[in-house]
C-alpha cells in the first residue's frame, strides 16, 4: 500500500490527506479578498469546472468499478439510485429551509462514505486505495472553497472560525477510515454498497449544481434523469460481462 507503514498507519495518512484539502480549499476562498474581481470569474468558475471533473473521475474510474465488483447487477443499480434519491432529498430539504450550509453538508455526505470504503479498501489489499484518495482529495479541494464561501456569504462565522471547522472535519476521515479498516474488511458487499450509494449521491450534485443546462430553478427531477441514464450504461456494462 504505502512503503514502509502498517495498513492501519496507511489508513490514518490516506484519509487524512484526502480531508486536509477541505480546508486548504477555505483558505483559497478566503484569498477572494486580495483579487476579488478576477477571484469572483474567471478562478470560480476554473475551481467549479475542476471539481465536477474530480467528482466524475472519482465515480467512473474508481466507485463504480470497485462497488459493482462486489455487488450483483440489481443491487448495484438500487444502491446507486438509492444515494441519488438520498442526496436529492437532501438538496430538496435544505433548499426549503435556506440554509447556507448546503455545500458543507454536501462535501460531508460524500467524503464520509468515502472514507470509510477507503478504509475497507485498504484492509483488502485494494491496488485502488492511493487513487481513491487522490480523487477525494480533488474533490475536496473545490468544495472546500465552494462550501467557505457559501458560508462566508451567510456573515454569521469568521474566515478563521470556517476554516478551523473544517480541519476538524477533515479529522473525521481517519476514523471513519480506522471503522471501515477494521470493521468493514470481511463485509465488502457493504462496502460495494457504500461505494454506490456514494457514486449516485456525486453524480446527483453533479448534474444538480455544475452542470448549467441542466439544472431548473427549485426542480429537482431532471438531475435524476442523469442518474438513470448513467446507472442503465453501469447495468448493460454489468450484464455483458465487462
Amino acid at each position: 500500500m504505502l512503503t514502509g507503514l502498517p495498513d492501519w498507519l496507511a489508513v490514518i495518512v490516506l484519509t487524512l490527506g484526502a480531508g486536509v484539502t477541505m480546508p486548504l480549499g477555505a483558505a483559497l476562498g478566503r484569498w477572494q479578498d486580495l483579487r476579488p474581481q478576477w477571484m469572483e470569474n474567471e478562478f470560480r468558475h476554473g475551481v467549479i469546472a475542476f471539481g465536477g471533473g474530480a467528482l466524475l473521475a472519482a465515480v467512473a474510474l474508481v466507485l463504480i468499478p470497485e462497488g459493482t465488483h462486489h455487488l450483483p447487477p440489481l443491487a448495484a443499480c438500487a444502491a446507486f439510485l438509492a444515494g441519488a434519491v438520498s442526496f436529492m432529498a437532501l438538496d430538496i430539504v435544505l433548499a426549503r429551509k435556506g440554509t447556507p450550509a448546503s455545500q458543507l453538508v454536501a462535501m460531508l455526505a460524500d467524503y464520509l462514505p468515502e472514507a470509510l470504503a477507503l478504509g475497507a479498501t485498504v484492509a483488502t489489499g485494494g491496488k485502488a486505495a492511493p487513487l481513491l484518495a487522490l480523487i477525494i482529495a480533488m474533490q475536496n479541494l473545490p468544495e472546500g472553497f465552494n462550501a467557505f464561501r457559501e458560508l462566508r456569504a451567510s456573515g454569521n462565522q469568521s474566515p478563521a472560525r470556517i476554516i478551523a471547522s473544517f480541519a476538524l472535519v477533515a479529522l473525521l476521515g481517519p476514523v471513519l477510515g480506522l471503522a471501515g479498516f477494521y470493521l468493514l474488511a470481511d463485509a465488502m458487499v457493504v462496502v460495494g454498497a457504500i461505494m454506490l450509494f456514494a457514486a449516485g449521491g456525486i453524480l446527483y450534485l453533479l448534474f444538480q449544481d455544475i452542470a448549467p443546462q441542466v439544472r431548473l430553478e427549485n426542480r429537482w427531477g431532471p438531475p435524476l434523469g442523469a442518474v438513470l441514464g448513467f446507472m442503465l450504461g453501469m447495468l448493460g456494462q454489468m450484464l455483458i460481462g465487462g
